[in-house]
């Protein structure tokens, strides 16, 4: 992103822009996911002055961002003893300014990112509250110091959007979590200029697509950001995932395809994996097989292996091959964790031996691409009875009231929302949730905040399903912004 006019005031400008000339250029680097560049342009710097508080802070970002990406477990150990170095650094330092304040808190929250993210939940936990508490401290004594305002927002924002699940153990920390002060955070970082602004603004876009359905905005974002840069692989990144979560599958592949590569940019795997999601919508299943194949070997790390294979199940599957699709479903329960739903998804599949119908998997990738016409008329050729399981029963009304929703059609979409609700009792399958998800959005966009009130909170009555935790944030958001 092109960098904005900075404030005319000297103050105003040596507070919210504290870096120097090579360490702002070394995180814009960083910010385009050109990796052995930001290290370049940082080197010189933290030679000259190894304890330059905005130097350890780019350095940190610059070395998190690497591990998170990669998820290298092999880098962990060494990530993290050079975060507590620049903590002790940083702690250690006469400096007293509201960038040394941030940083502290900063660097703290990436190492709780990682810890977590290789598992060291307890150790995670911990560096979590000591981030939340000396940022909101920062906050405080730095009002006016916006990328602190970015990350605390962040911060109350998730916290507070977590579902009950999660809450009891980050109350046992003291991390209270607020959607109201953390969007209010936010807006106020994404909205004026600093030097972290693209960031603000990049998660405040995300929020607000994700739980308030603000997703022209969001994508139009992407594609402002992409077009200022195009040798930008996170701006590139961004606009692929937004479309992907639109059902703009058409749109998502030319991104993908017109993403910048090469040996500048830090590898990203999971792109791969994306691109062989959208593929598979079309039904391109051999040039799927081929992306998830690839987003396998490429990555290291432990989230999305179980979904890669489960994907590989069903382009081989759809396509006939047998023998393919056997190998691929074995493989569902080799490697990888279950921490992110998808993975969860493949898991239970194989664990509960759910068998897929071909009929209703072709029409849910249909929808899940954007194709709905396509997936009405899939849709018209499974005519339910009662030999088929319930799961078959219930899904089948689903994905035609997510079509219908997708084309416009609200009141078929409504109709069928609720057909599902009735059908489902408390089966423990995500259509009836999510029913009573997407009608509480339908009756909120119309005015009749009883009414979708009512819908927000039956989403989260089911006890258990599929995709709790992401349904059950969702509805609890949506009913915050109702009080």
């Amino acid at each position: 992103m092109a960098r904005q006019a900075q404030p005319e005031s000297t103050t105003a400008t040596t507070y919210n822009w504290p870096l120097t000339a090579s360490t702002r250029q070394a995180y814009a680097e960083l910010l385009k996911l050109r990796v052995p560049a930001a290290r370049a342009r940082l080197q010189p710097e933290l030679q000259r002055a190894p304890n330059n508080v905005g130097s350890l802070l780019v350095a940190d970002g610059i070395d998190f961002t690497e591990l998170m990406i990669s998820q290298d477990a092999r880098l962990y150990e060494g990530v993290i003893q050079k975060q507590d170095k620049r903590l002790e650094l940083l702690a250690k330092s006469k400096e007293r300014s509201a960038l040394r304040a941030y940083a502290l808190a900063e660097i703290r929250l990436h190492q709780a990112a990682a810890q977590v993210a290789f598992q060291h939940e307890i150790q995670g936990a911990w560096s979590l509250r000591l981030a939340y508490l000396h940022m909101q401290e920062t906050v405080g004594q730095y009002p006016n110091f916006l990328p602190a305002r970015k990350t605390l927002g962040m911060l109350q924002f998730f916290i507070g959007s977590l579902p009950e699940g999660y809450r009891w153990f980050l109350k046992l920390l003291g991390l209270p979590g607020s959607v109201e002060a953390g969007l209010q955070n936010l807006r106020m970082a994404a909205r004026q200029p600093h030097e972290f602004q693209p960031e603000s603004r990049i998660i405040l876009a995300l929020v607000e697509e994700t739980y308030f359905k603000k997703s022209d905005e969001a994508v139009q974002l992407a594609k402002r950001l992409a077009a200022q840069q195009p040798d930008n692989l996170l701006f590139s990144y961004l606009l692929i995932s937004l479309h992907k979560k639109q059902h703009q599958t058409d749109q998502a592949l030319s991104a993908f395809r017109a993403r910048p590569t090469g040996s500048a940019y830090l590898p990203v795997p999971y792109l791969h994996h994306m691109a062989a999601d959208l593929l598979l919508y079309q039904g391109n299943y051999a040039a799927s097989e081929r992306e998830n194949l690839q987003f396998l070997r490429e990555s290291r790390g432990q989230h999305y292996r179980k979904d890669a294979a489960f994907k590989l199940y069903l382009a081989a599957w759809l396509s006939n091959d047998a023998p393919a699709a056997r190998q691929y479903y074995e493989q569902i329960e080799n490697g990888g964790r279950t921490v992110v739903e998808e993975d969860s998804y493949a898991q239970r599949v194989v664990e509960d031996k759910l068998p897929l119908n071909r009929t209703l998997t072709r029409a849910r990738l249909q929808i899940d691409g954007g194709y709905y016409r396509e997936a009405l008329r899939t849709l018209a050729a499974f005519h339910t009875t009662r030999t088929y399981q319930l799961r078959d029963q219930l899904e089948a009304p689903y994905r035609a009231a997510r079509a219908w929703h997708g084309l416009g059609q609200l009141d078929s979409a409504r109709l069928l929302y609720a057909r599902t609700i009735a059908l489902a009792g408390t089966a423990p399958y995500y259509f009836a949730p999510q029913s009573a998800l997407q009608l509480g959005y339908l009756y909120l966009a119309e005015g009749q905040k009883n009414t979708a009130r009512t819908y927000f909170q039956k989403a989260l009555s089911y006890p258990k399903h599929e995709y709790k935790n992401s349904t059950d944030a969702k509805a609890k958001v949506a009913l915050a912004s109702l009080k």
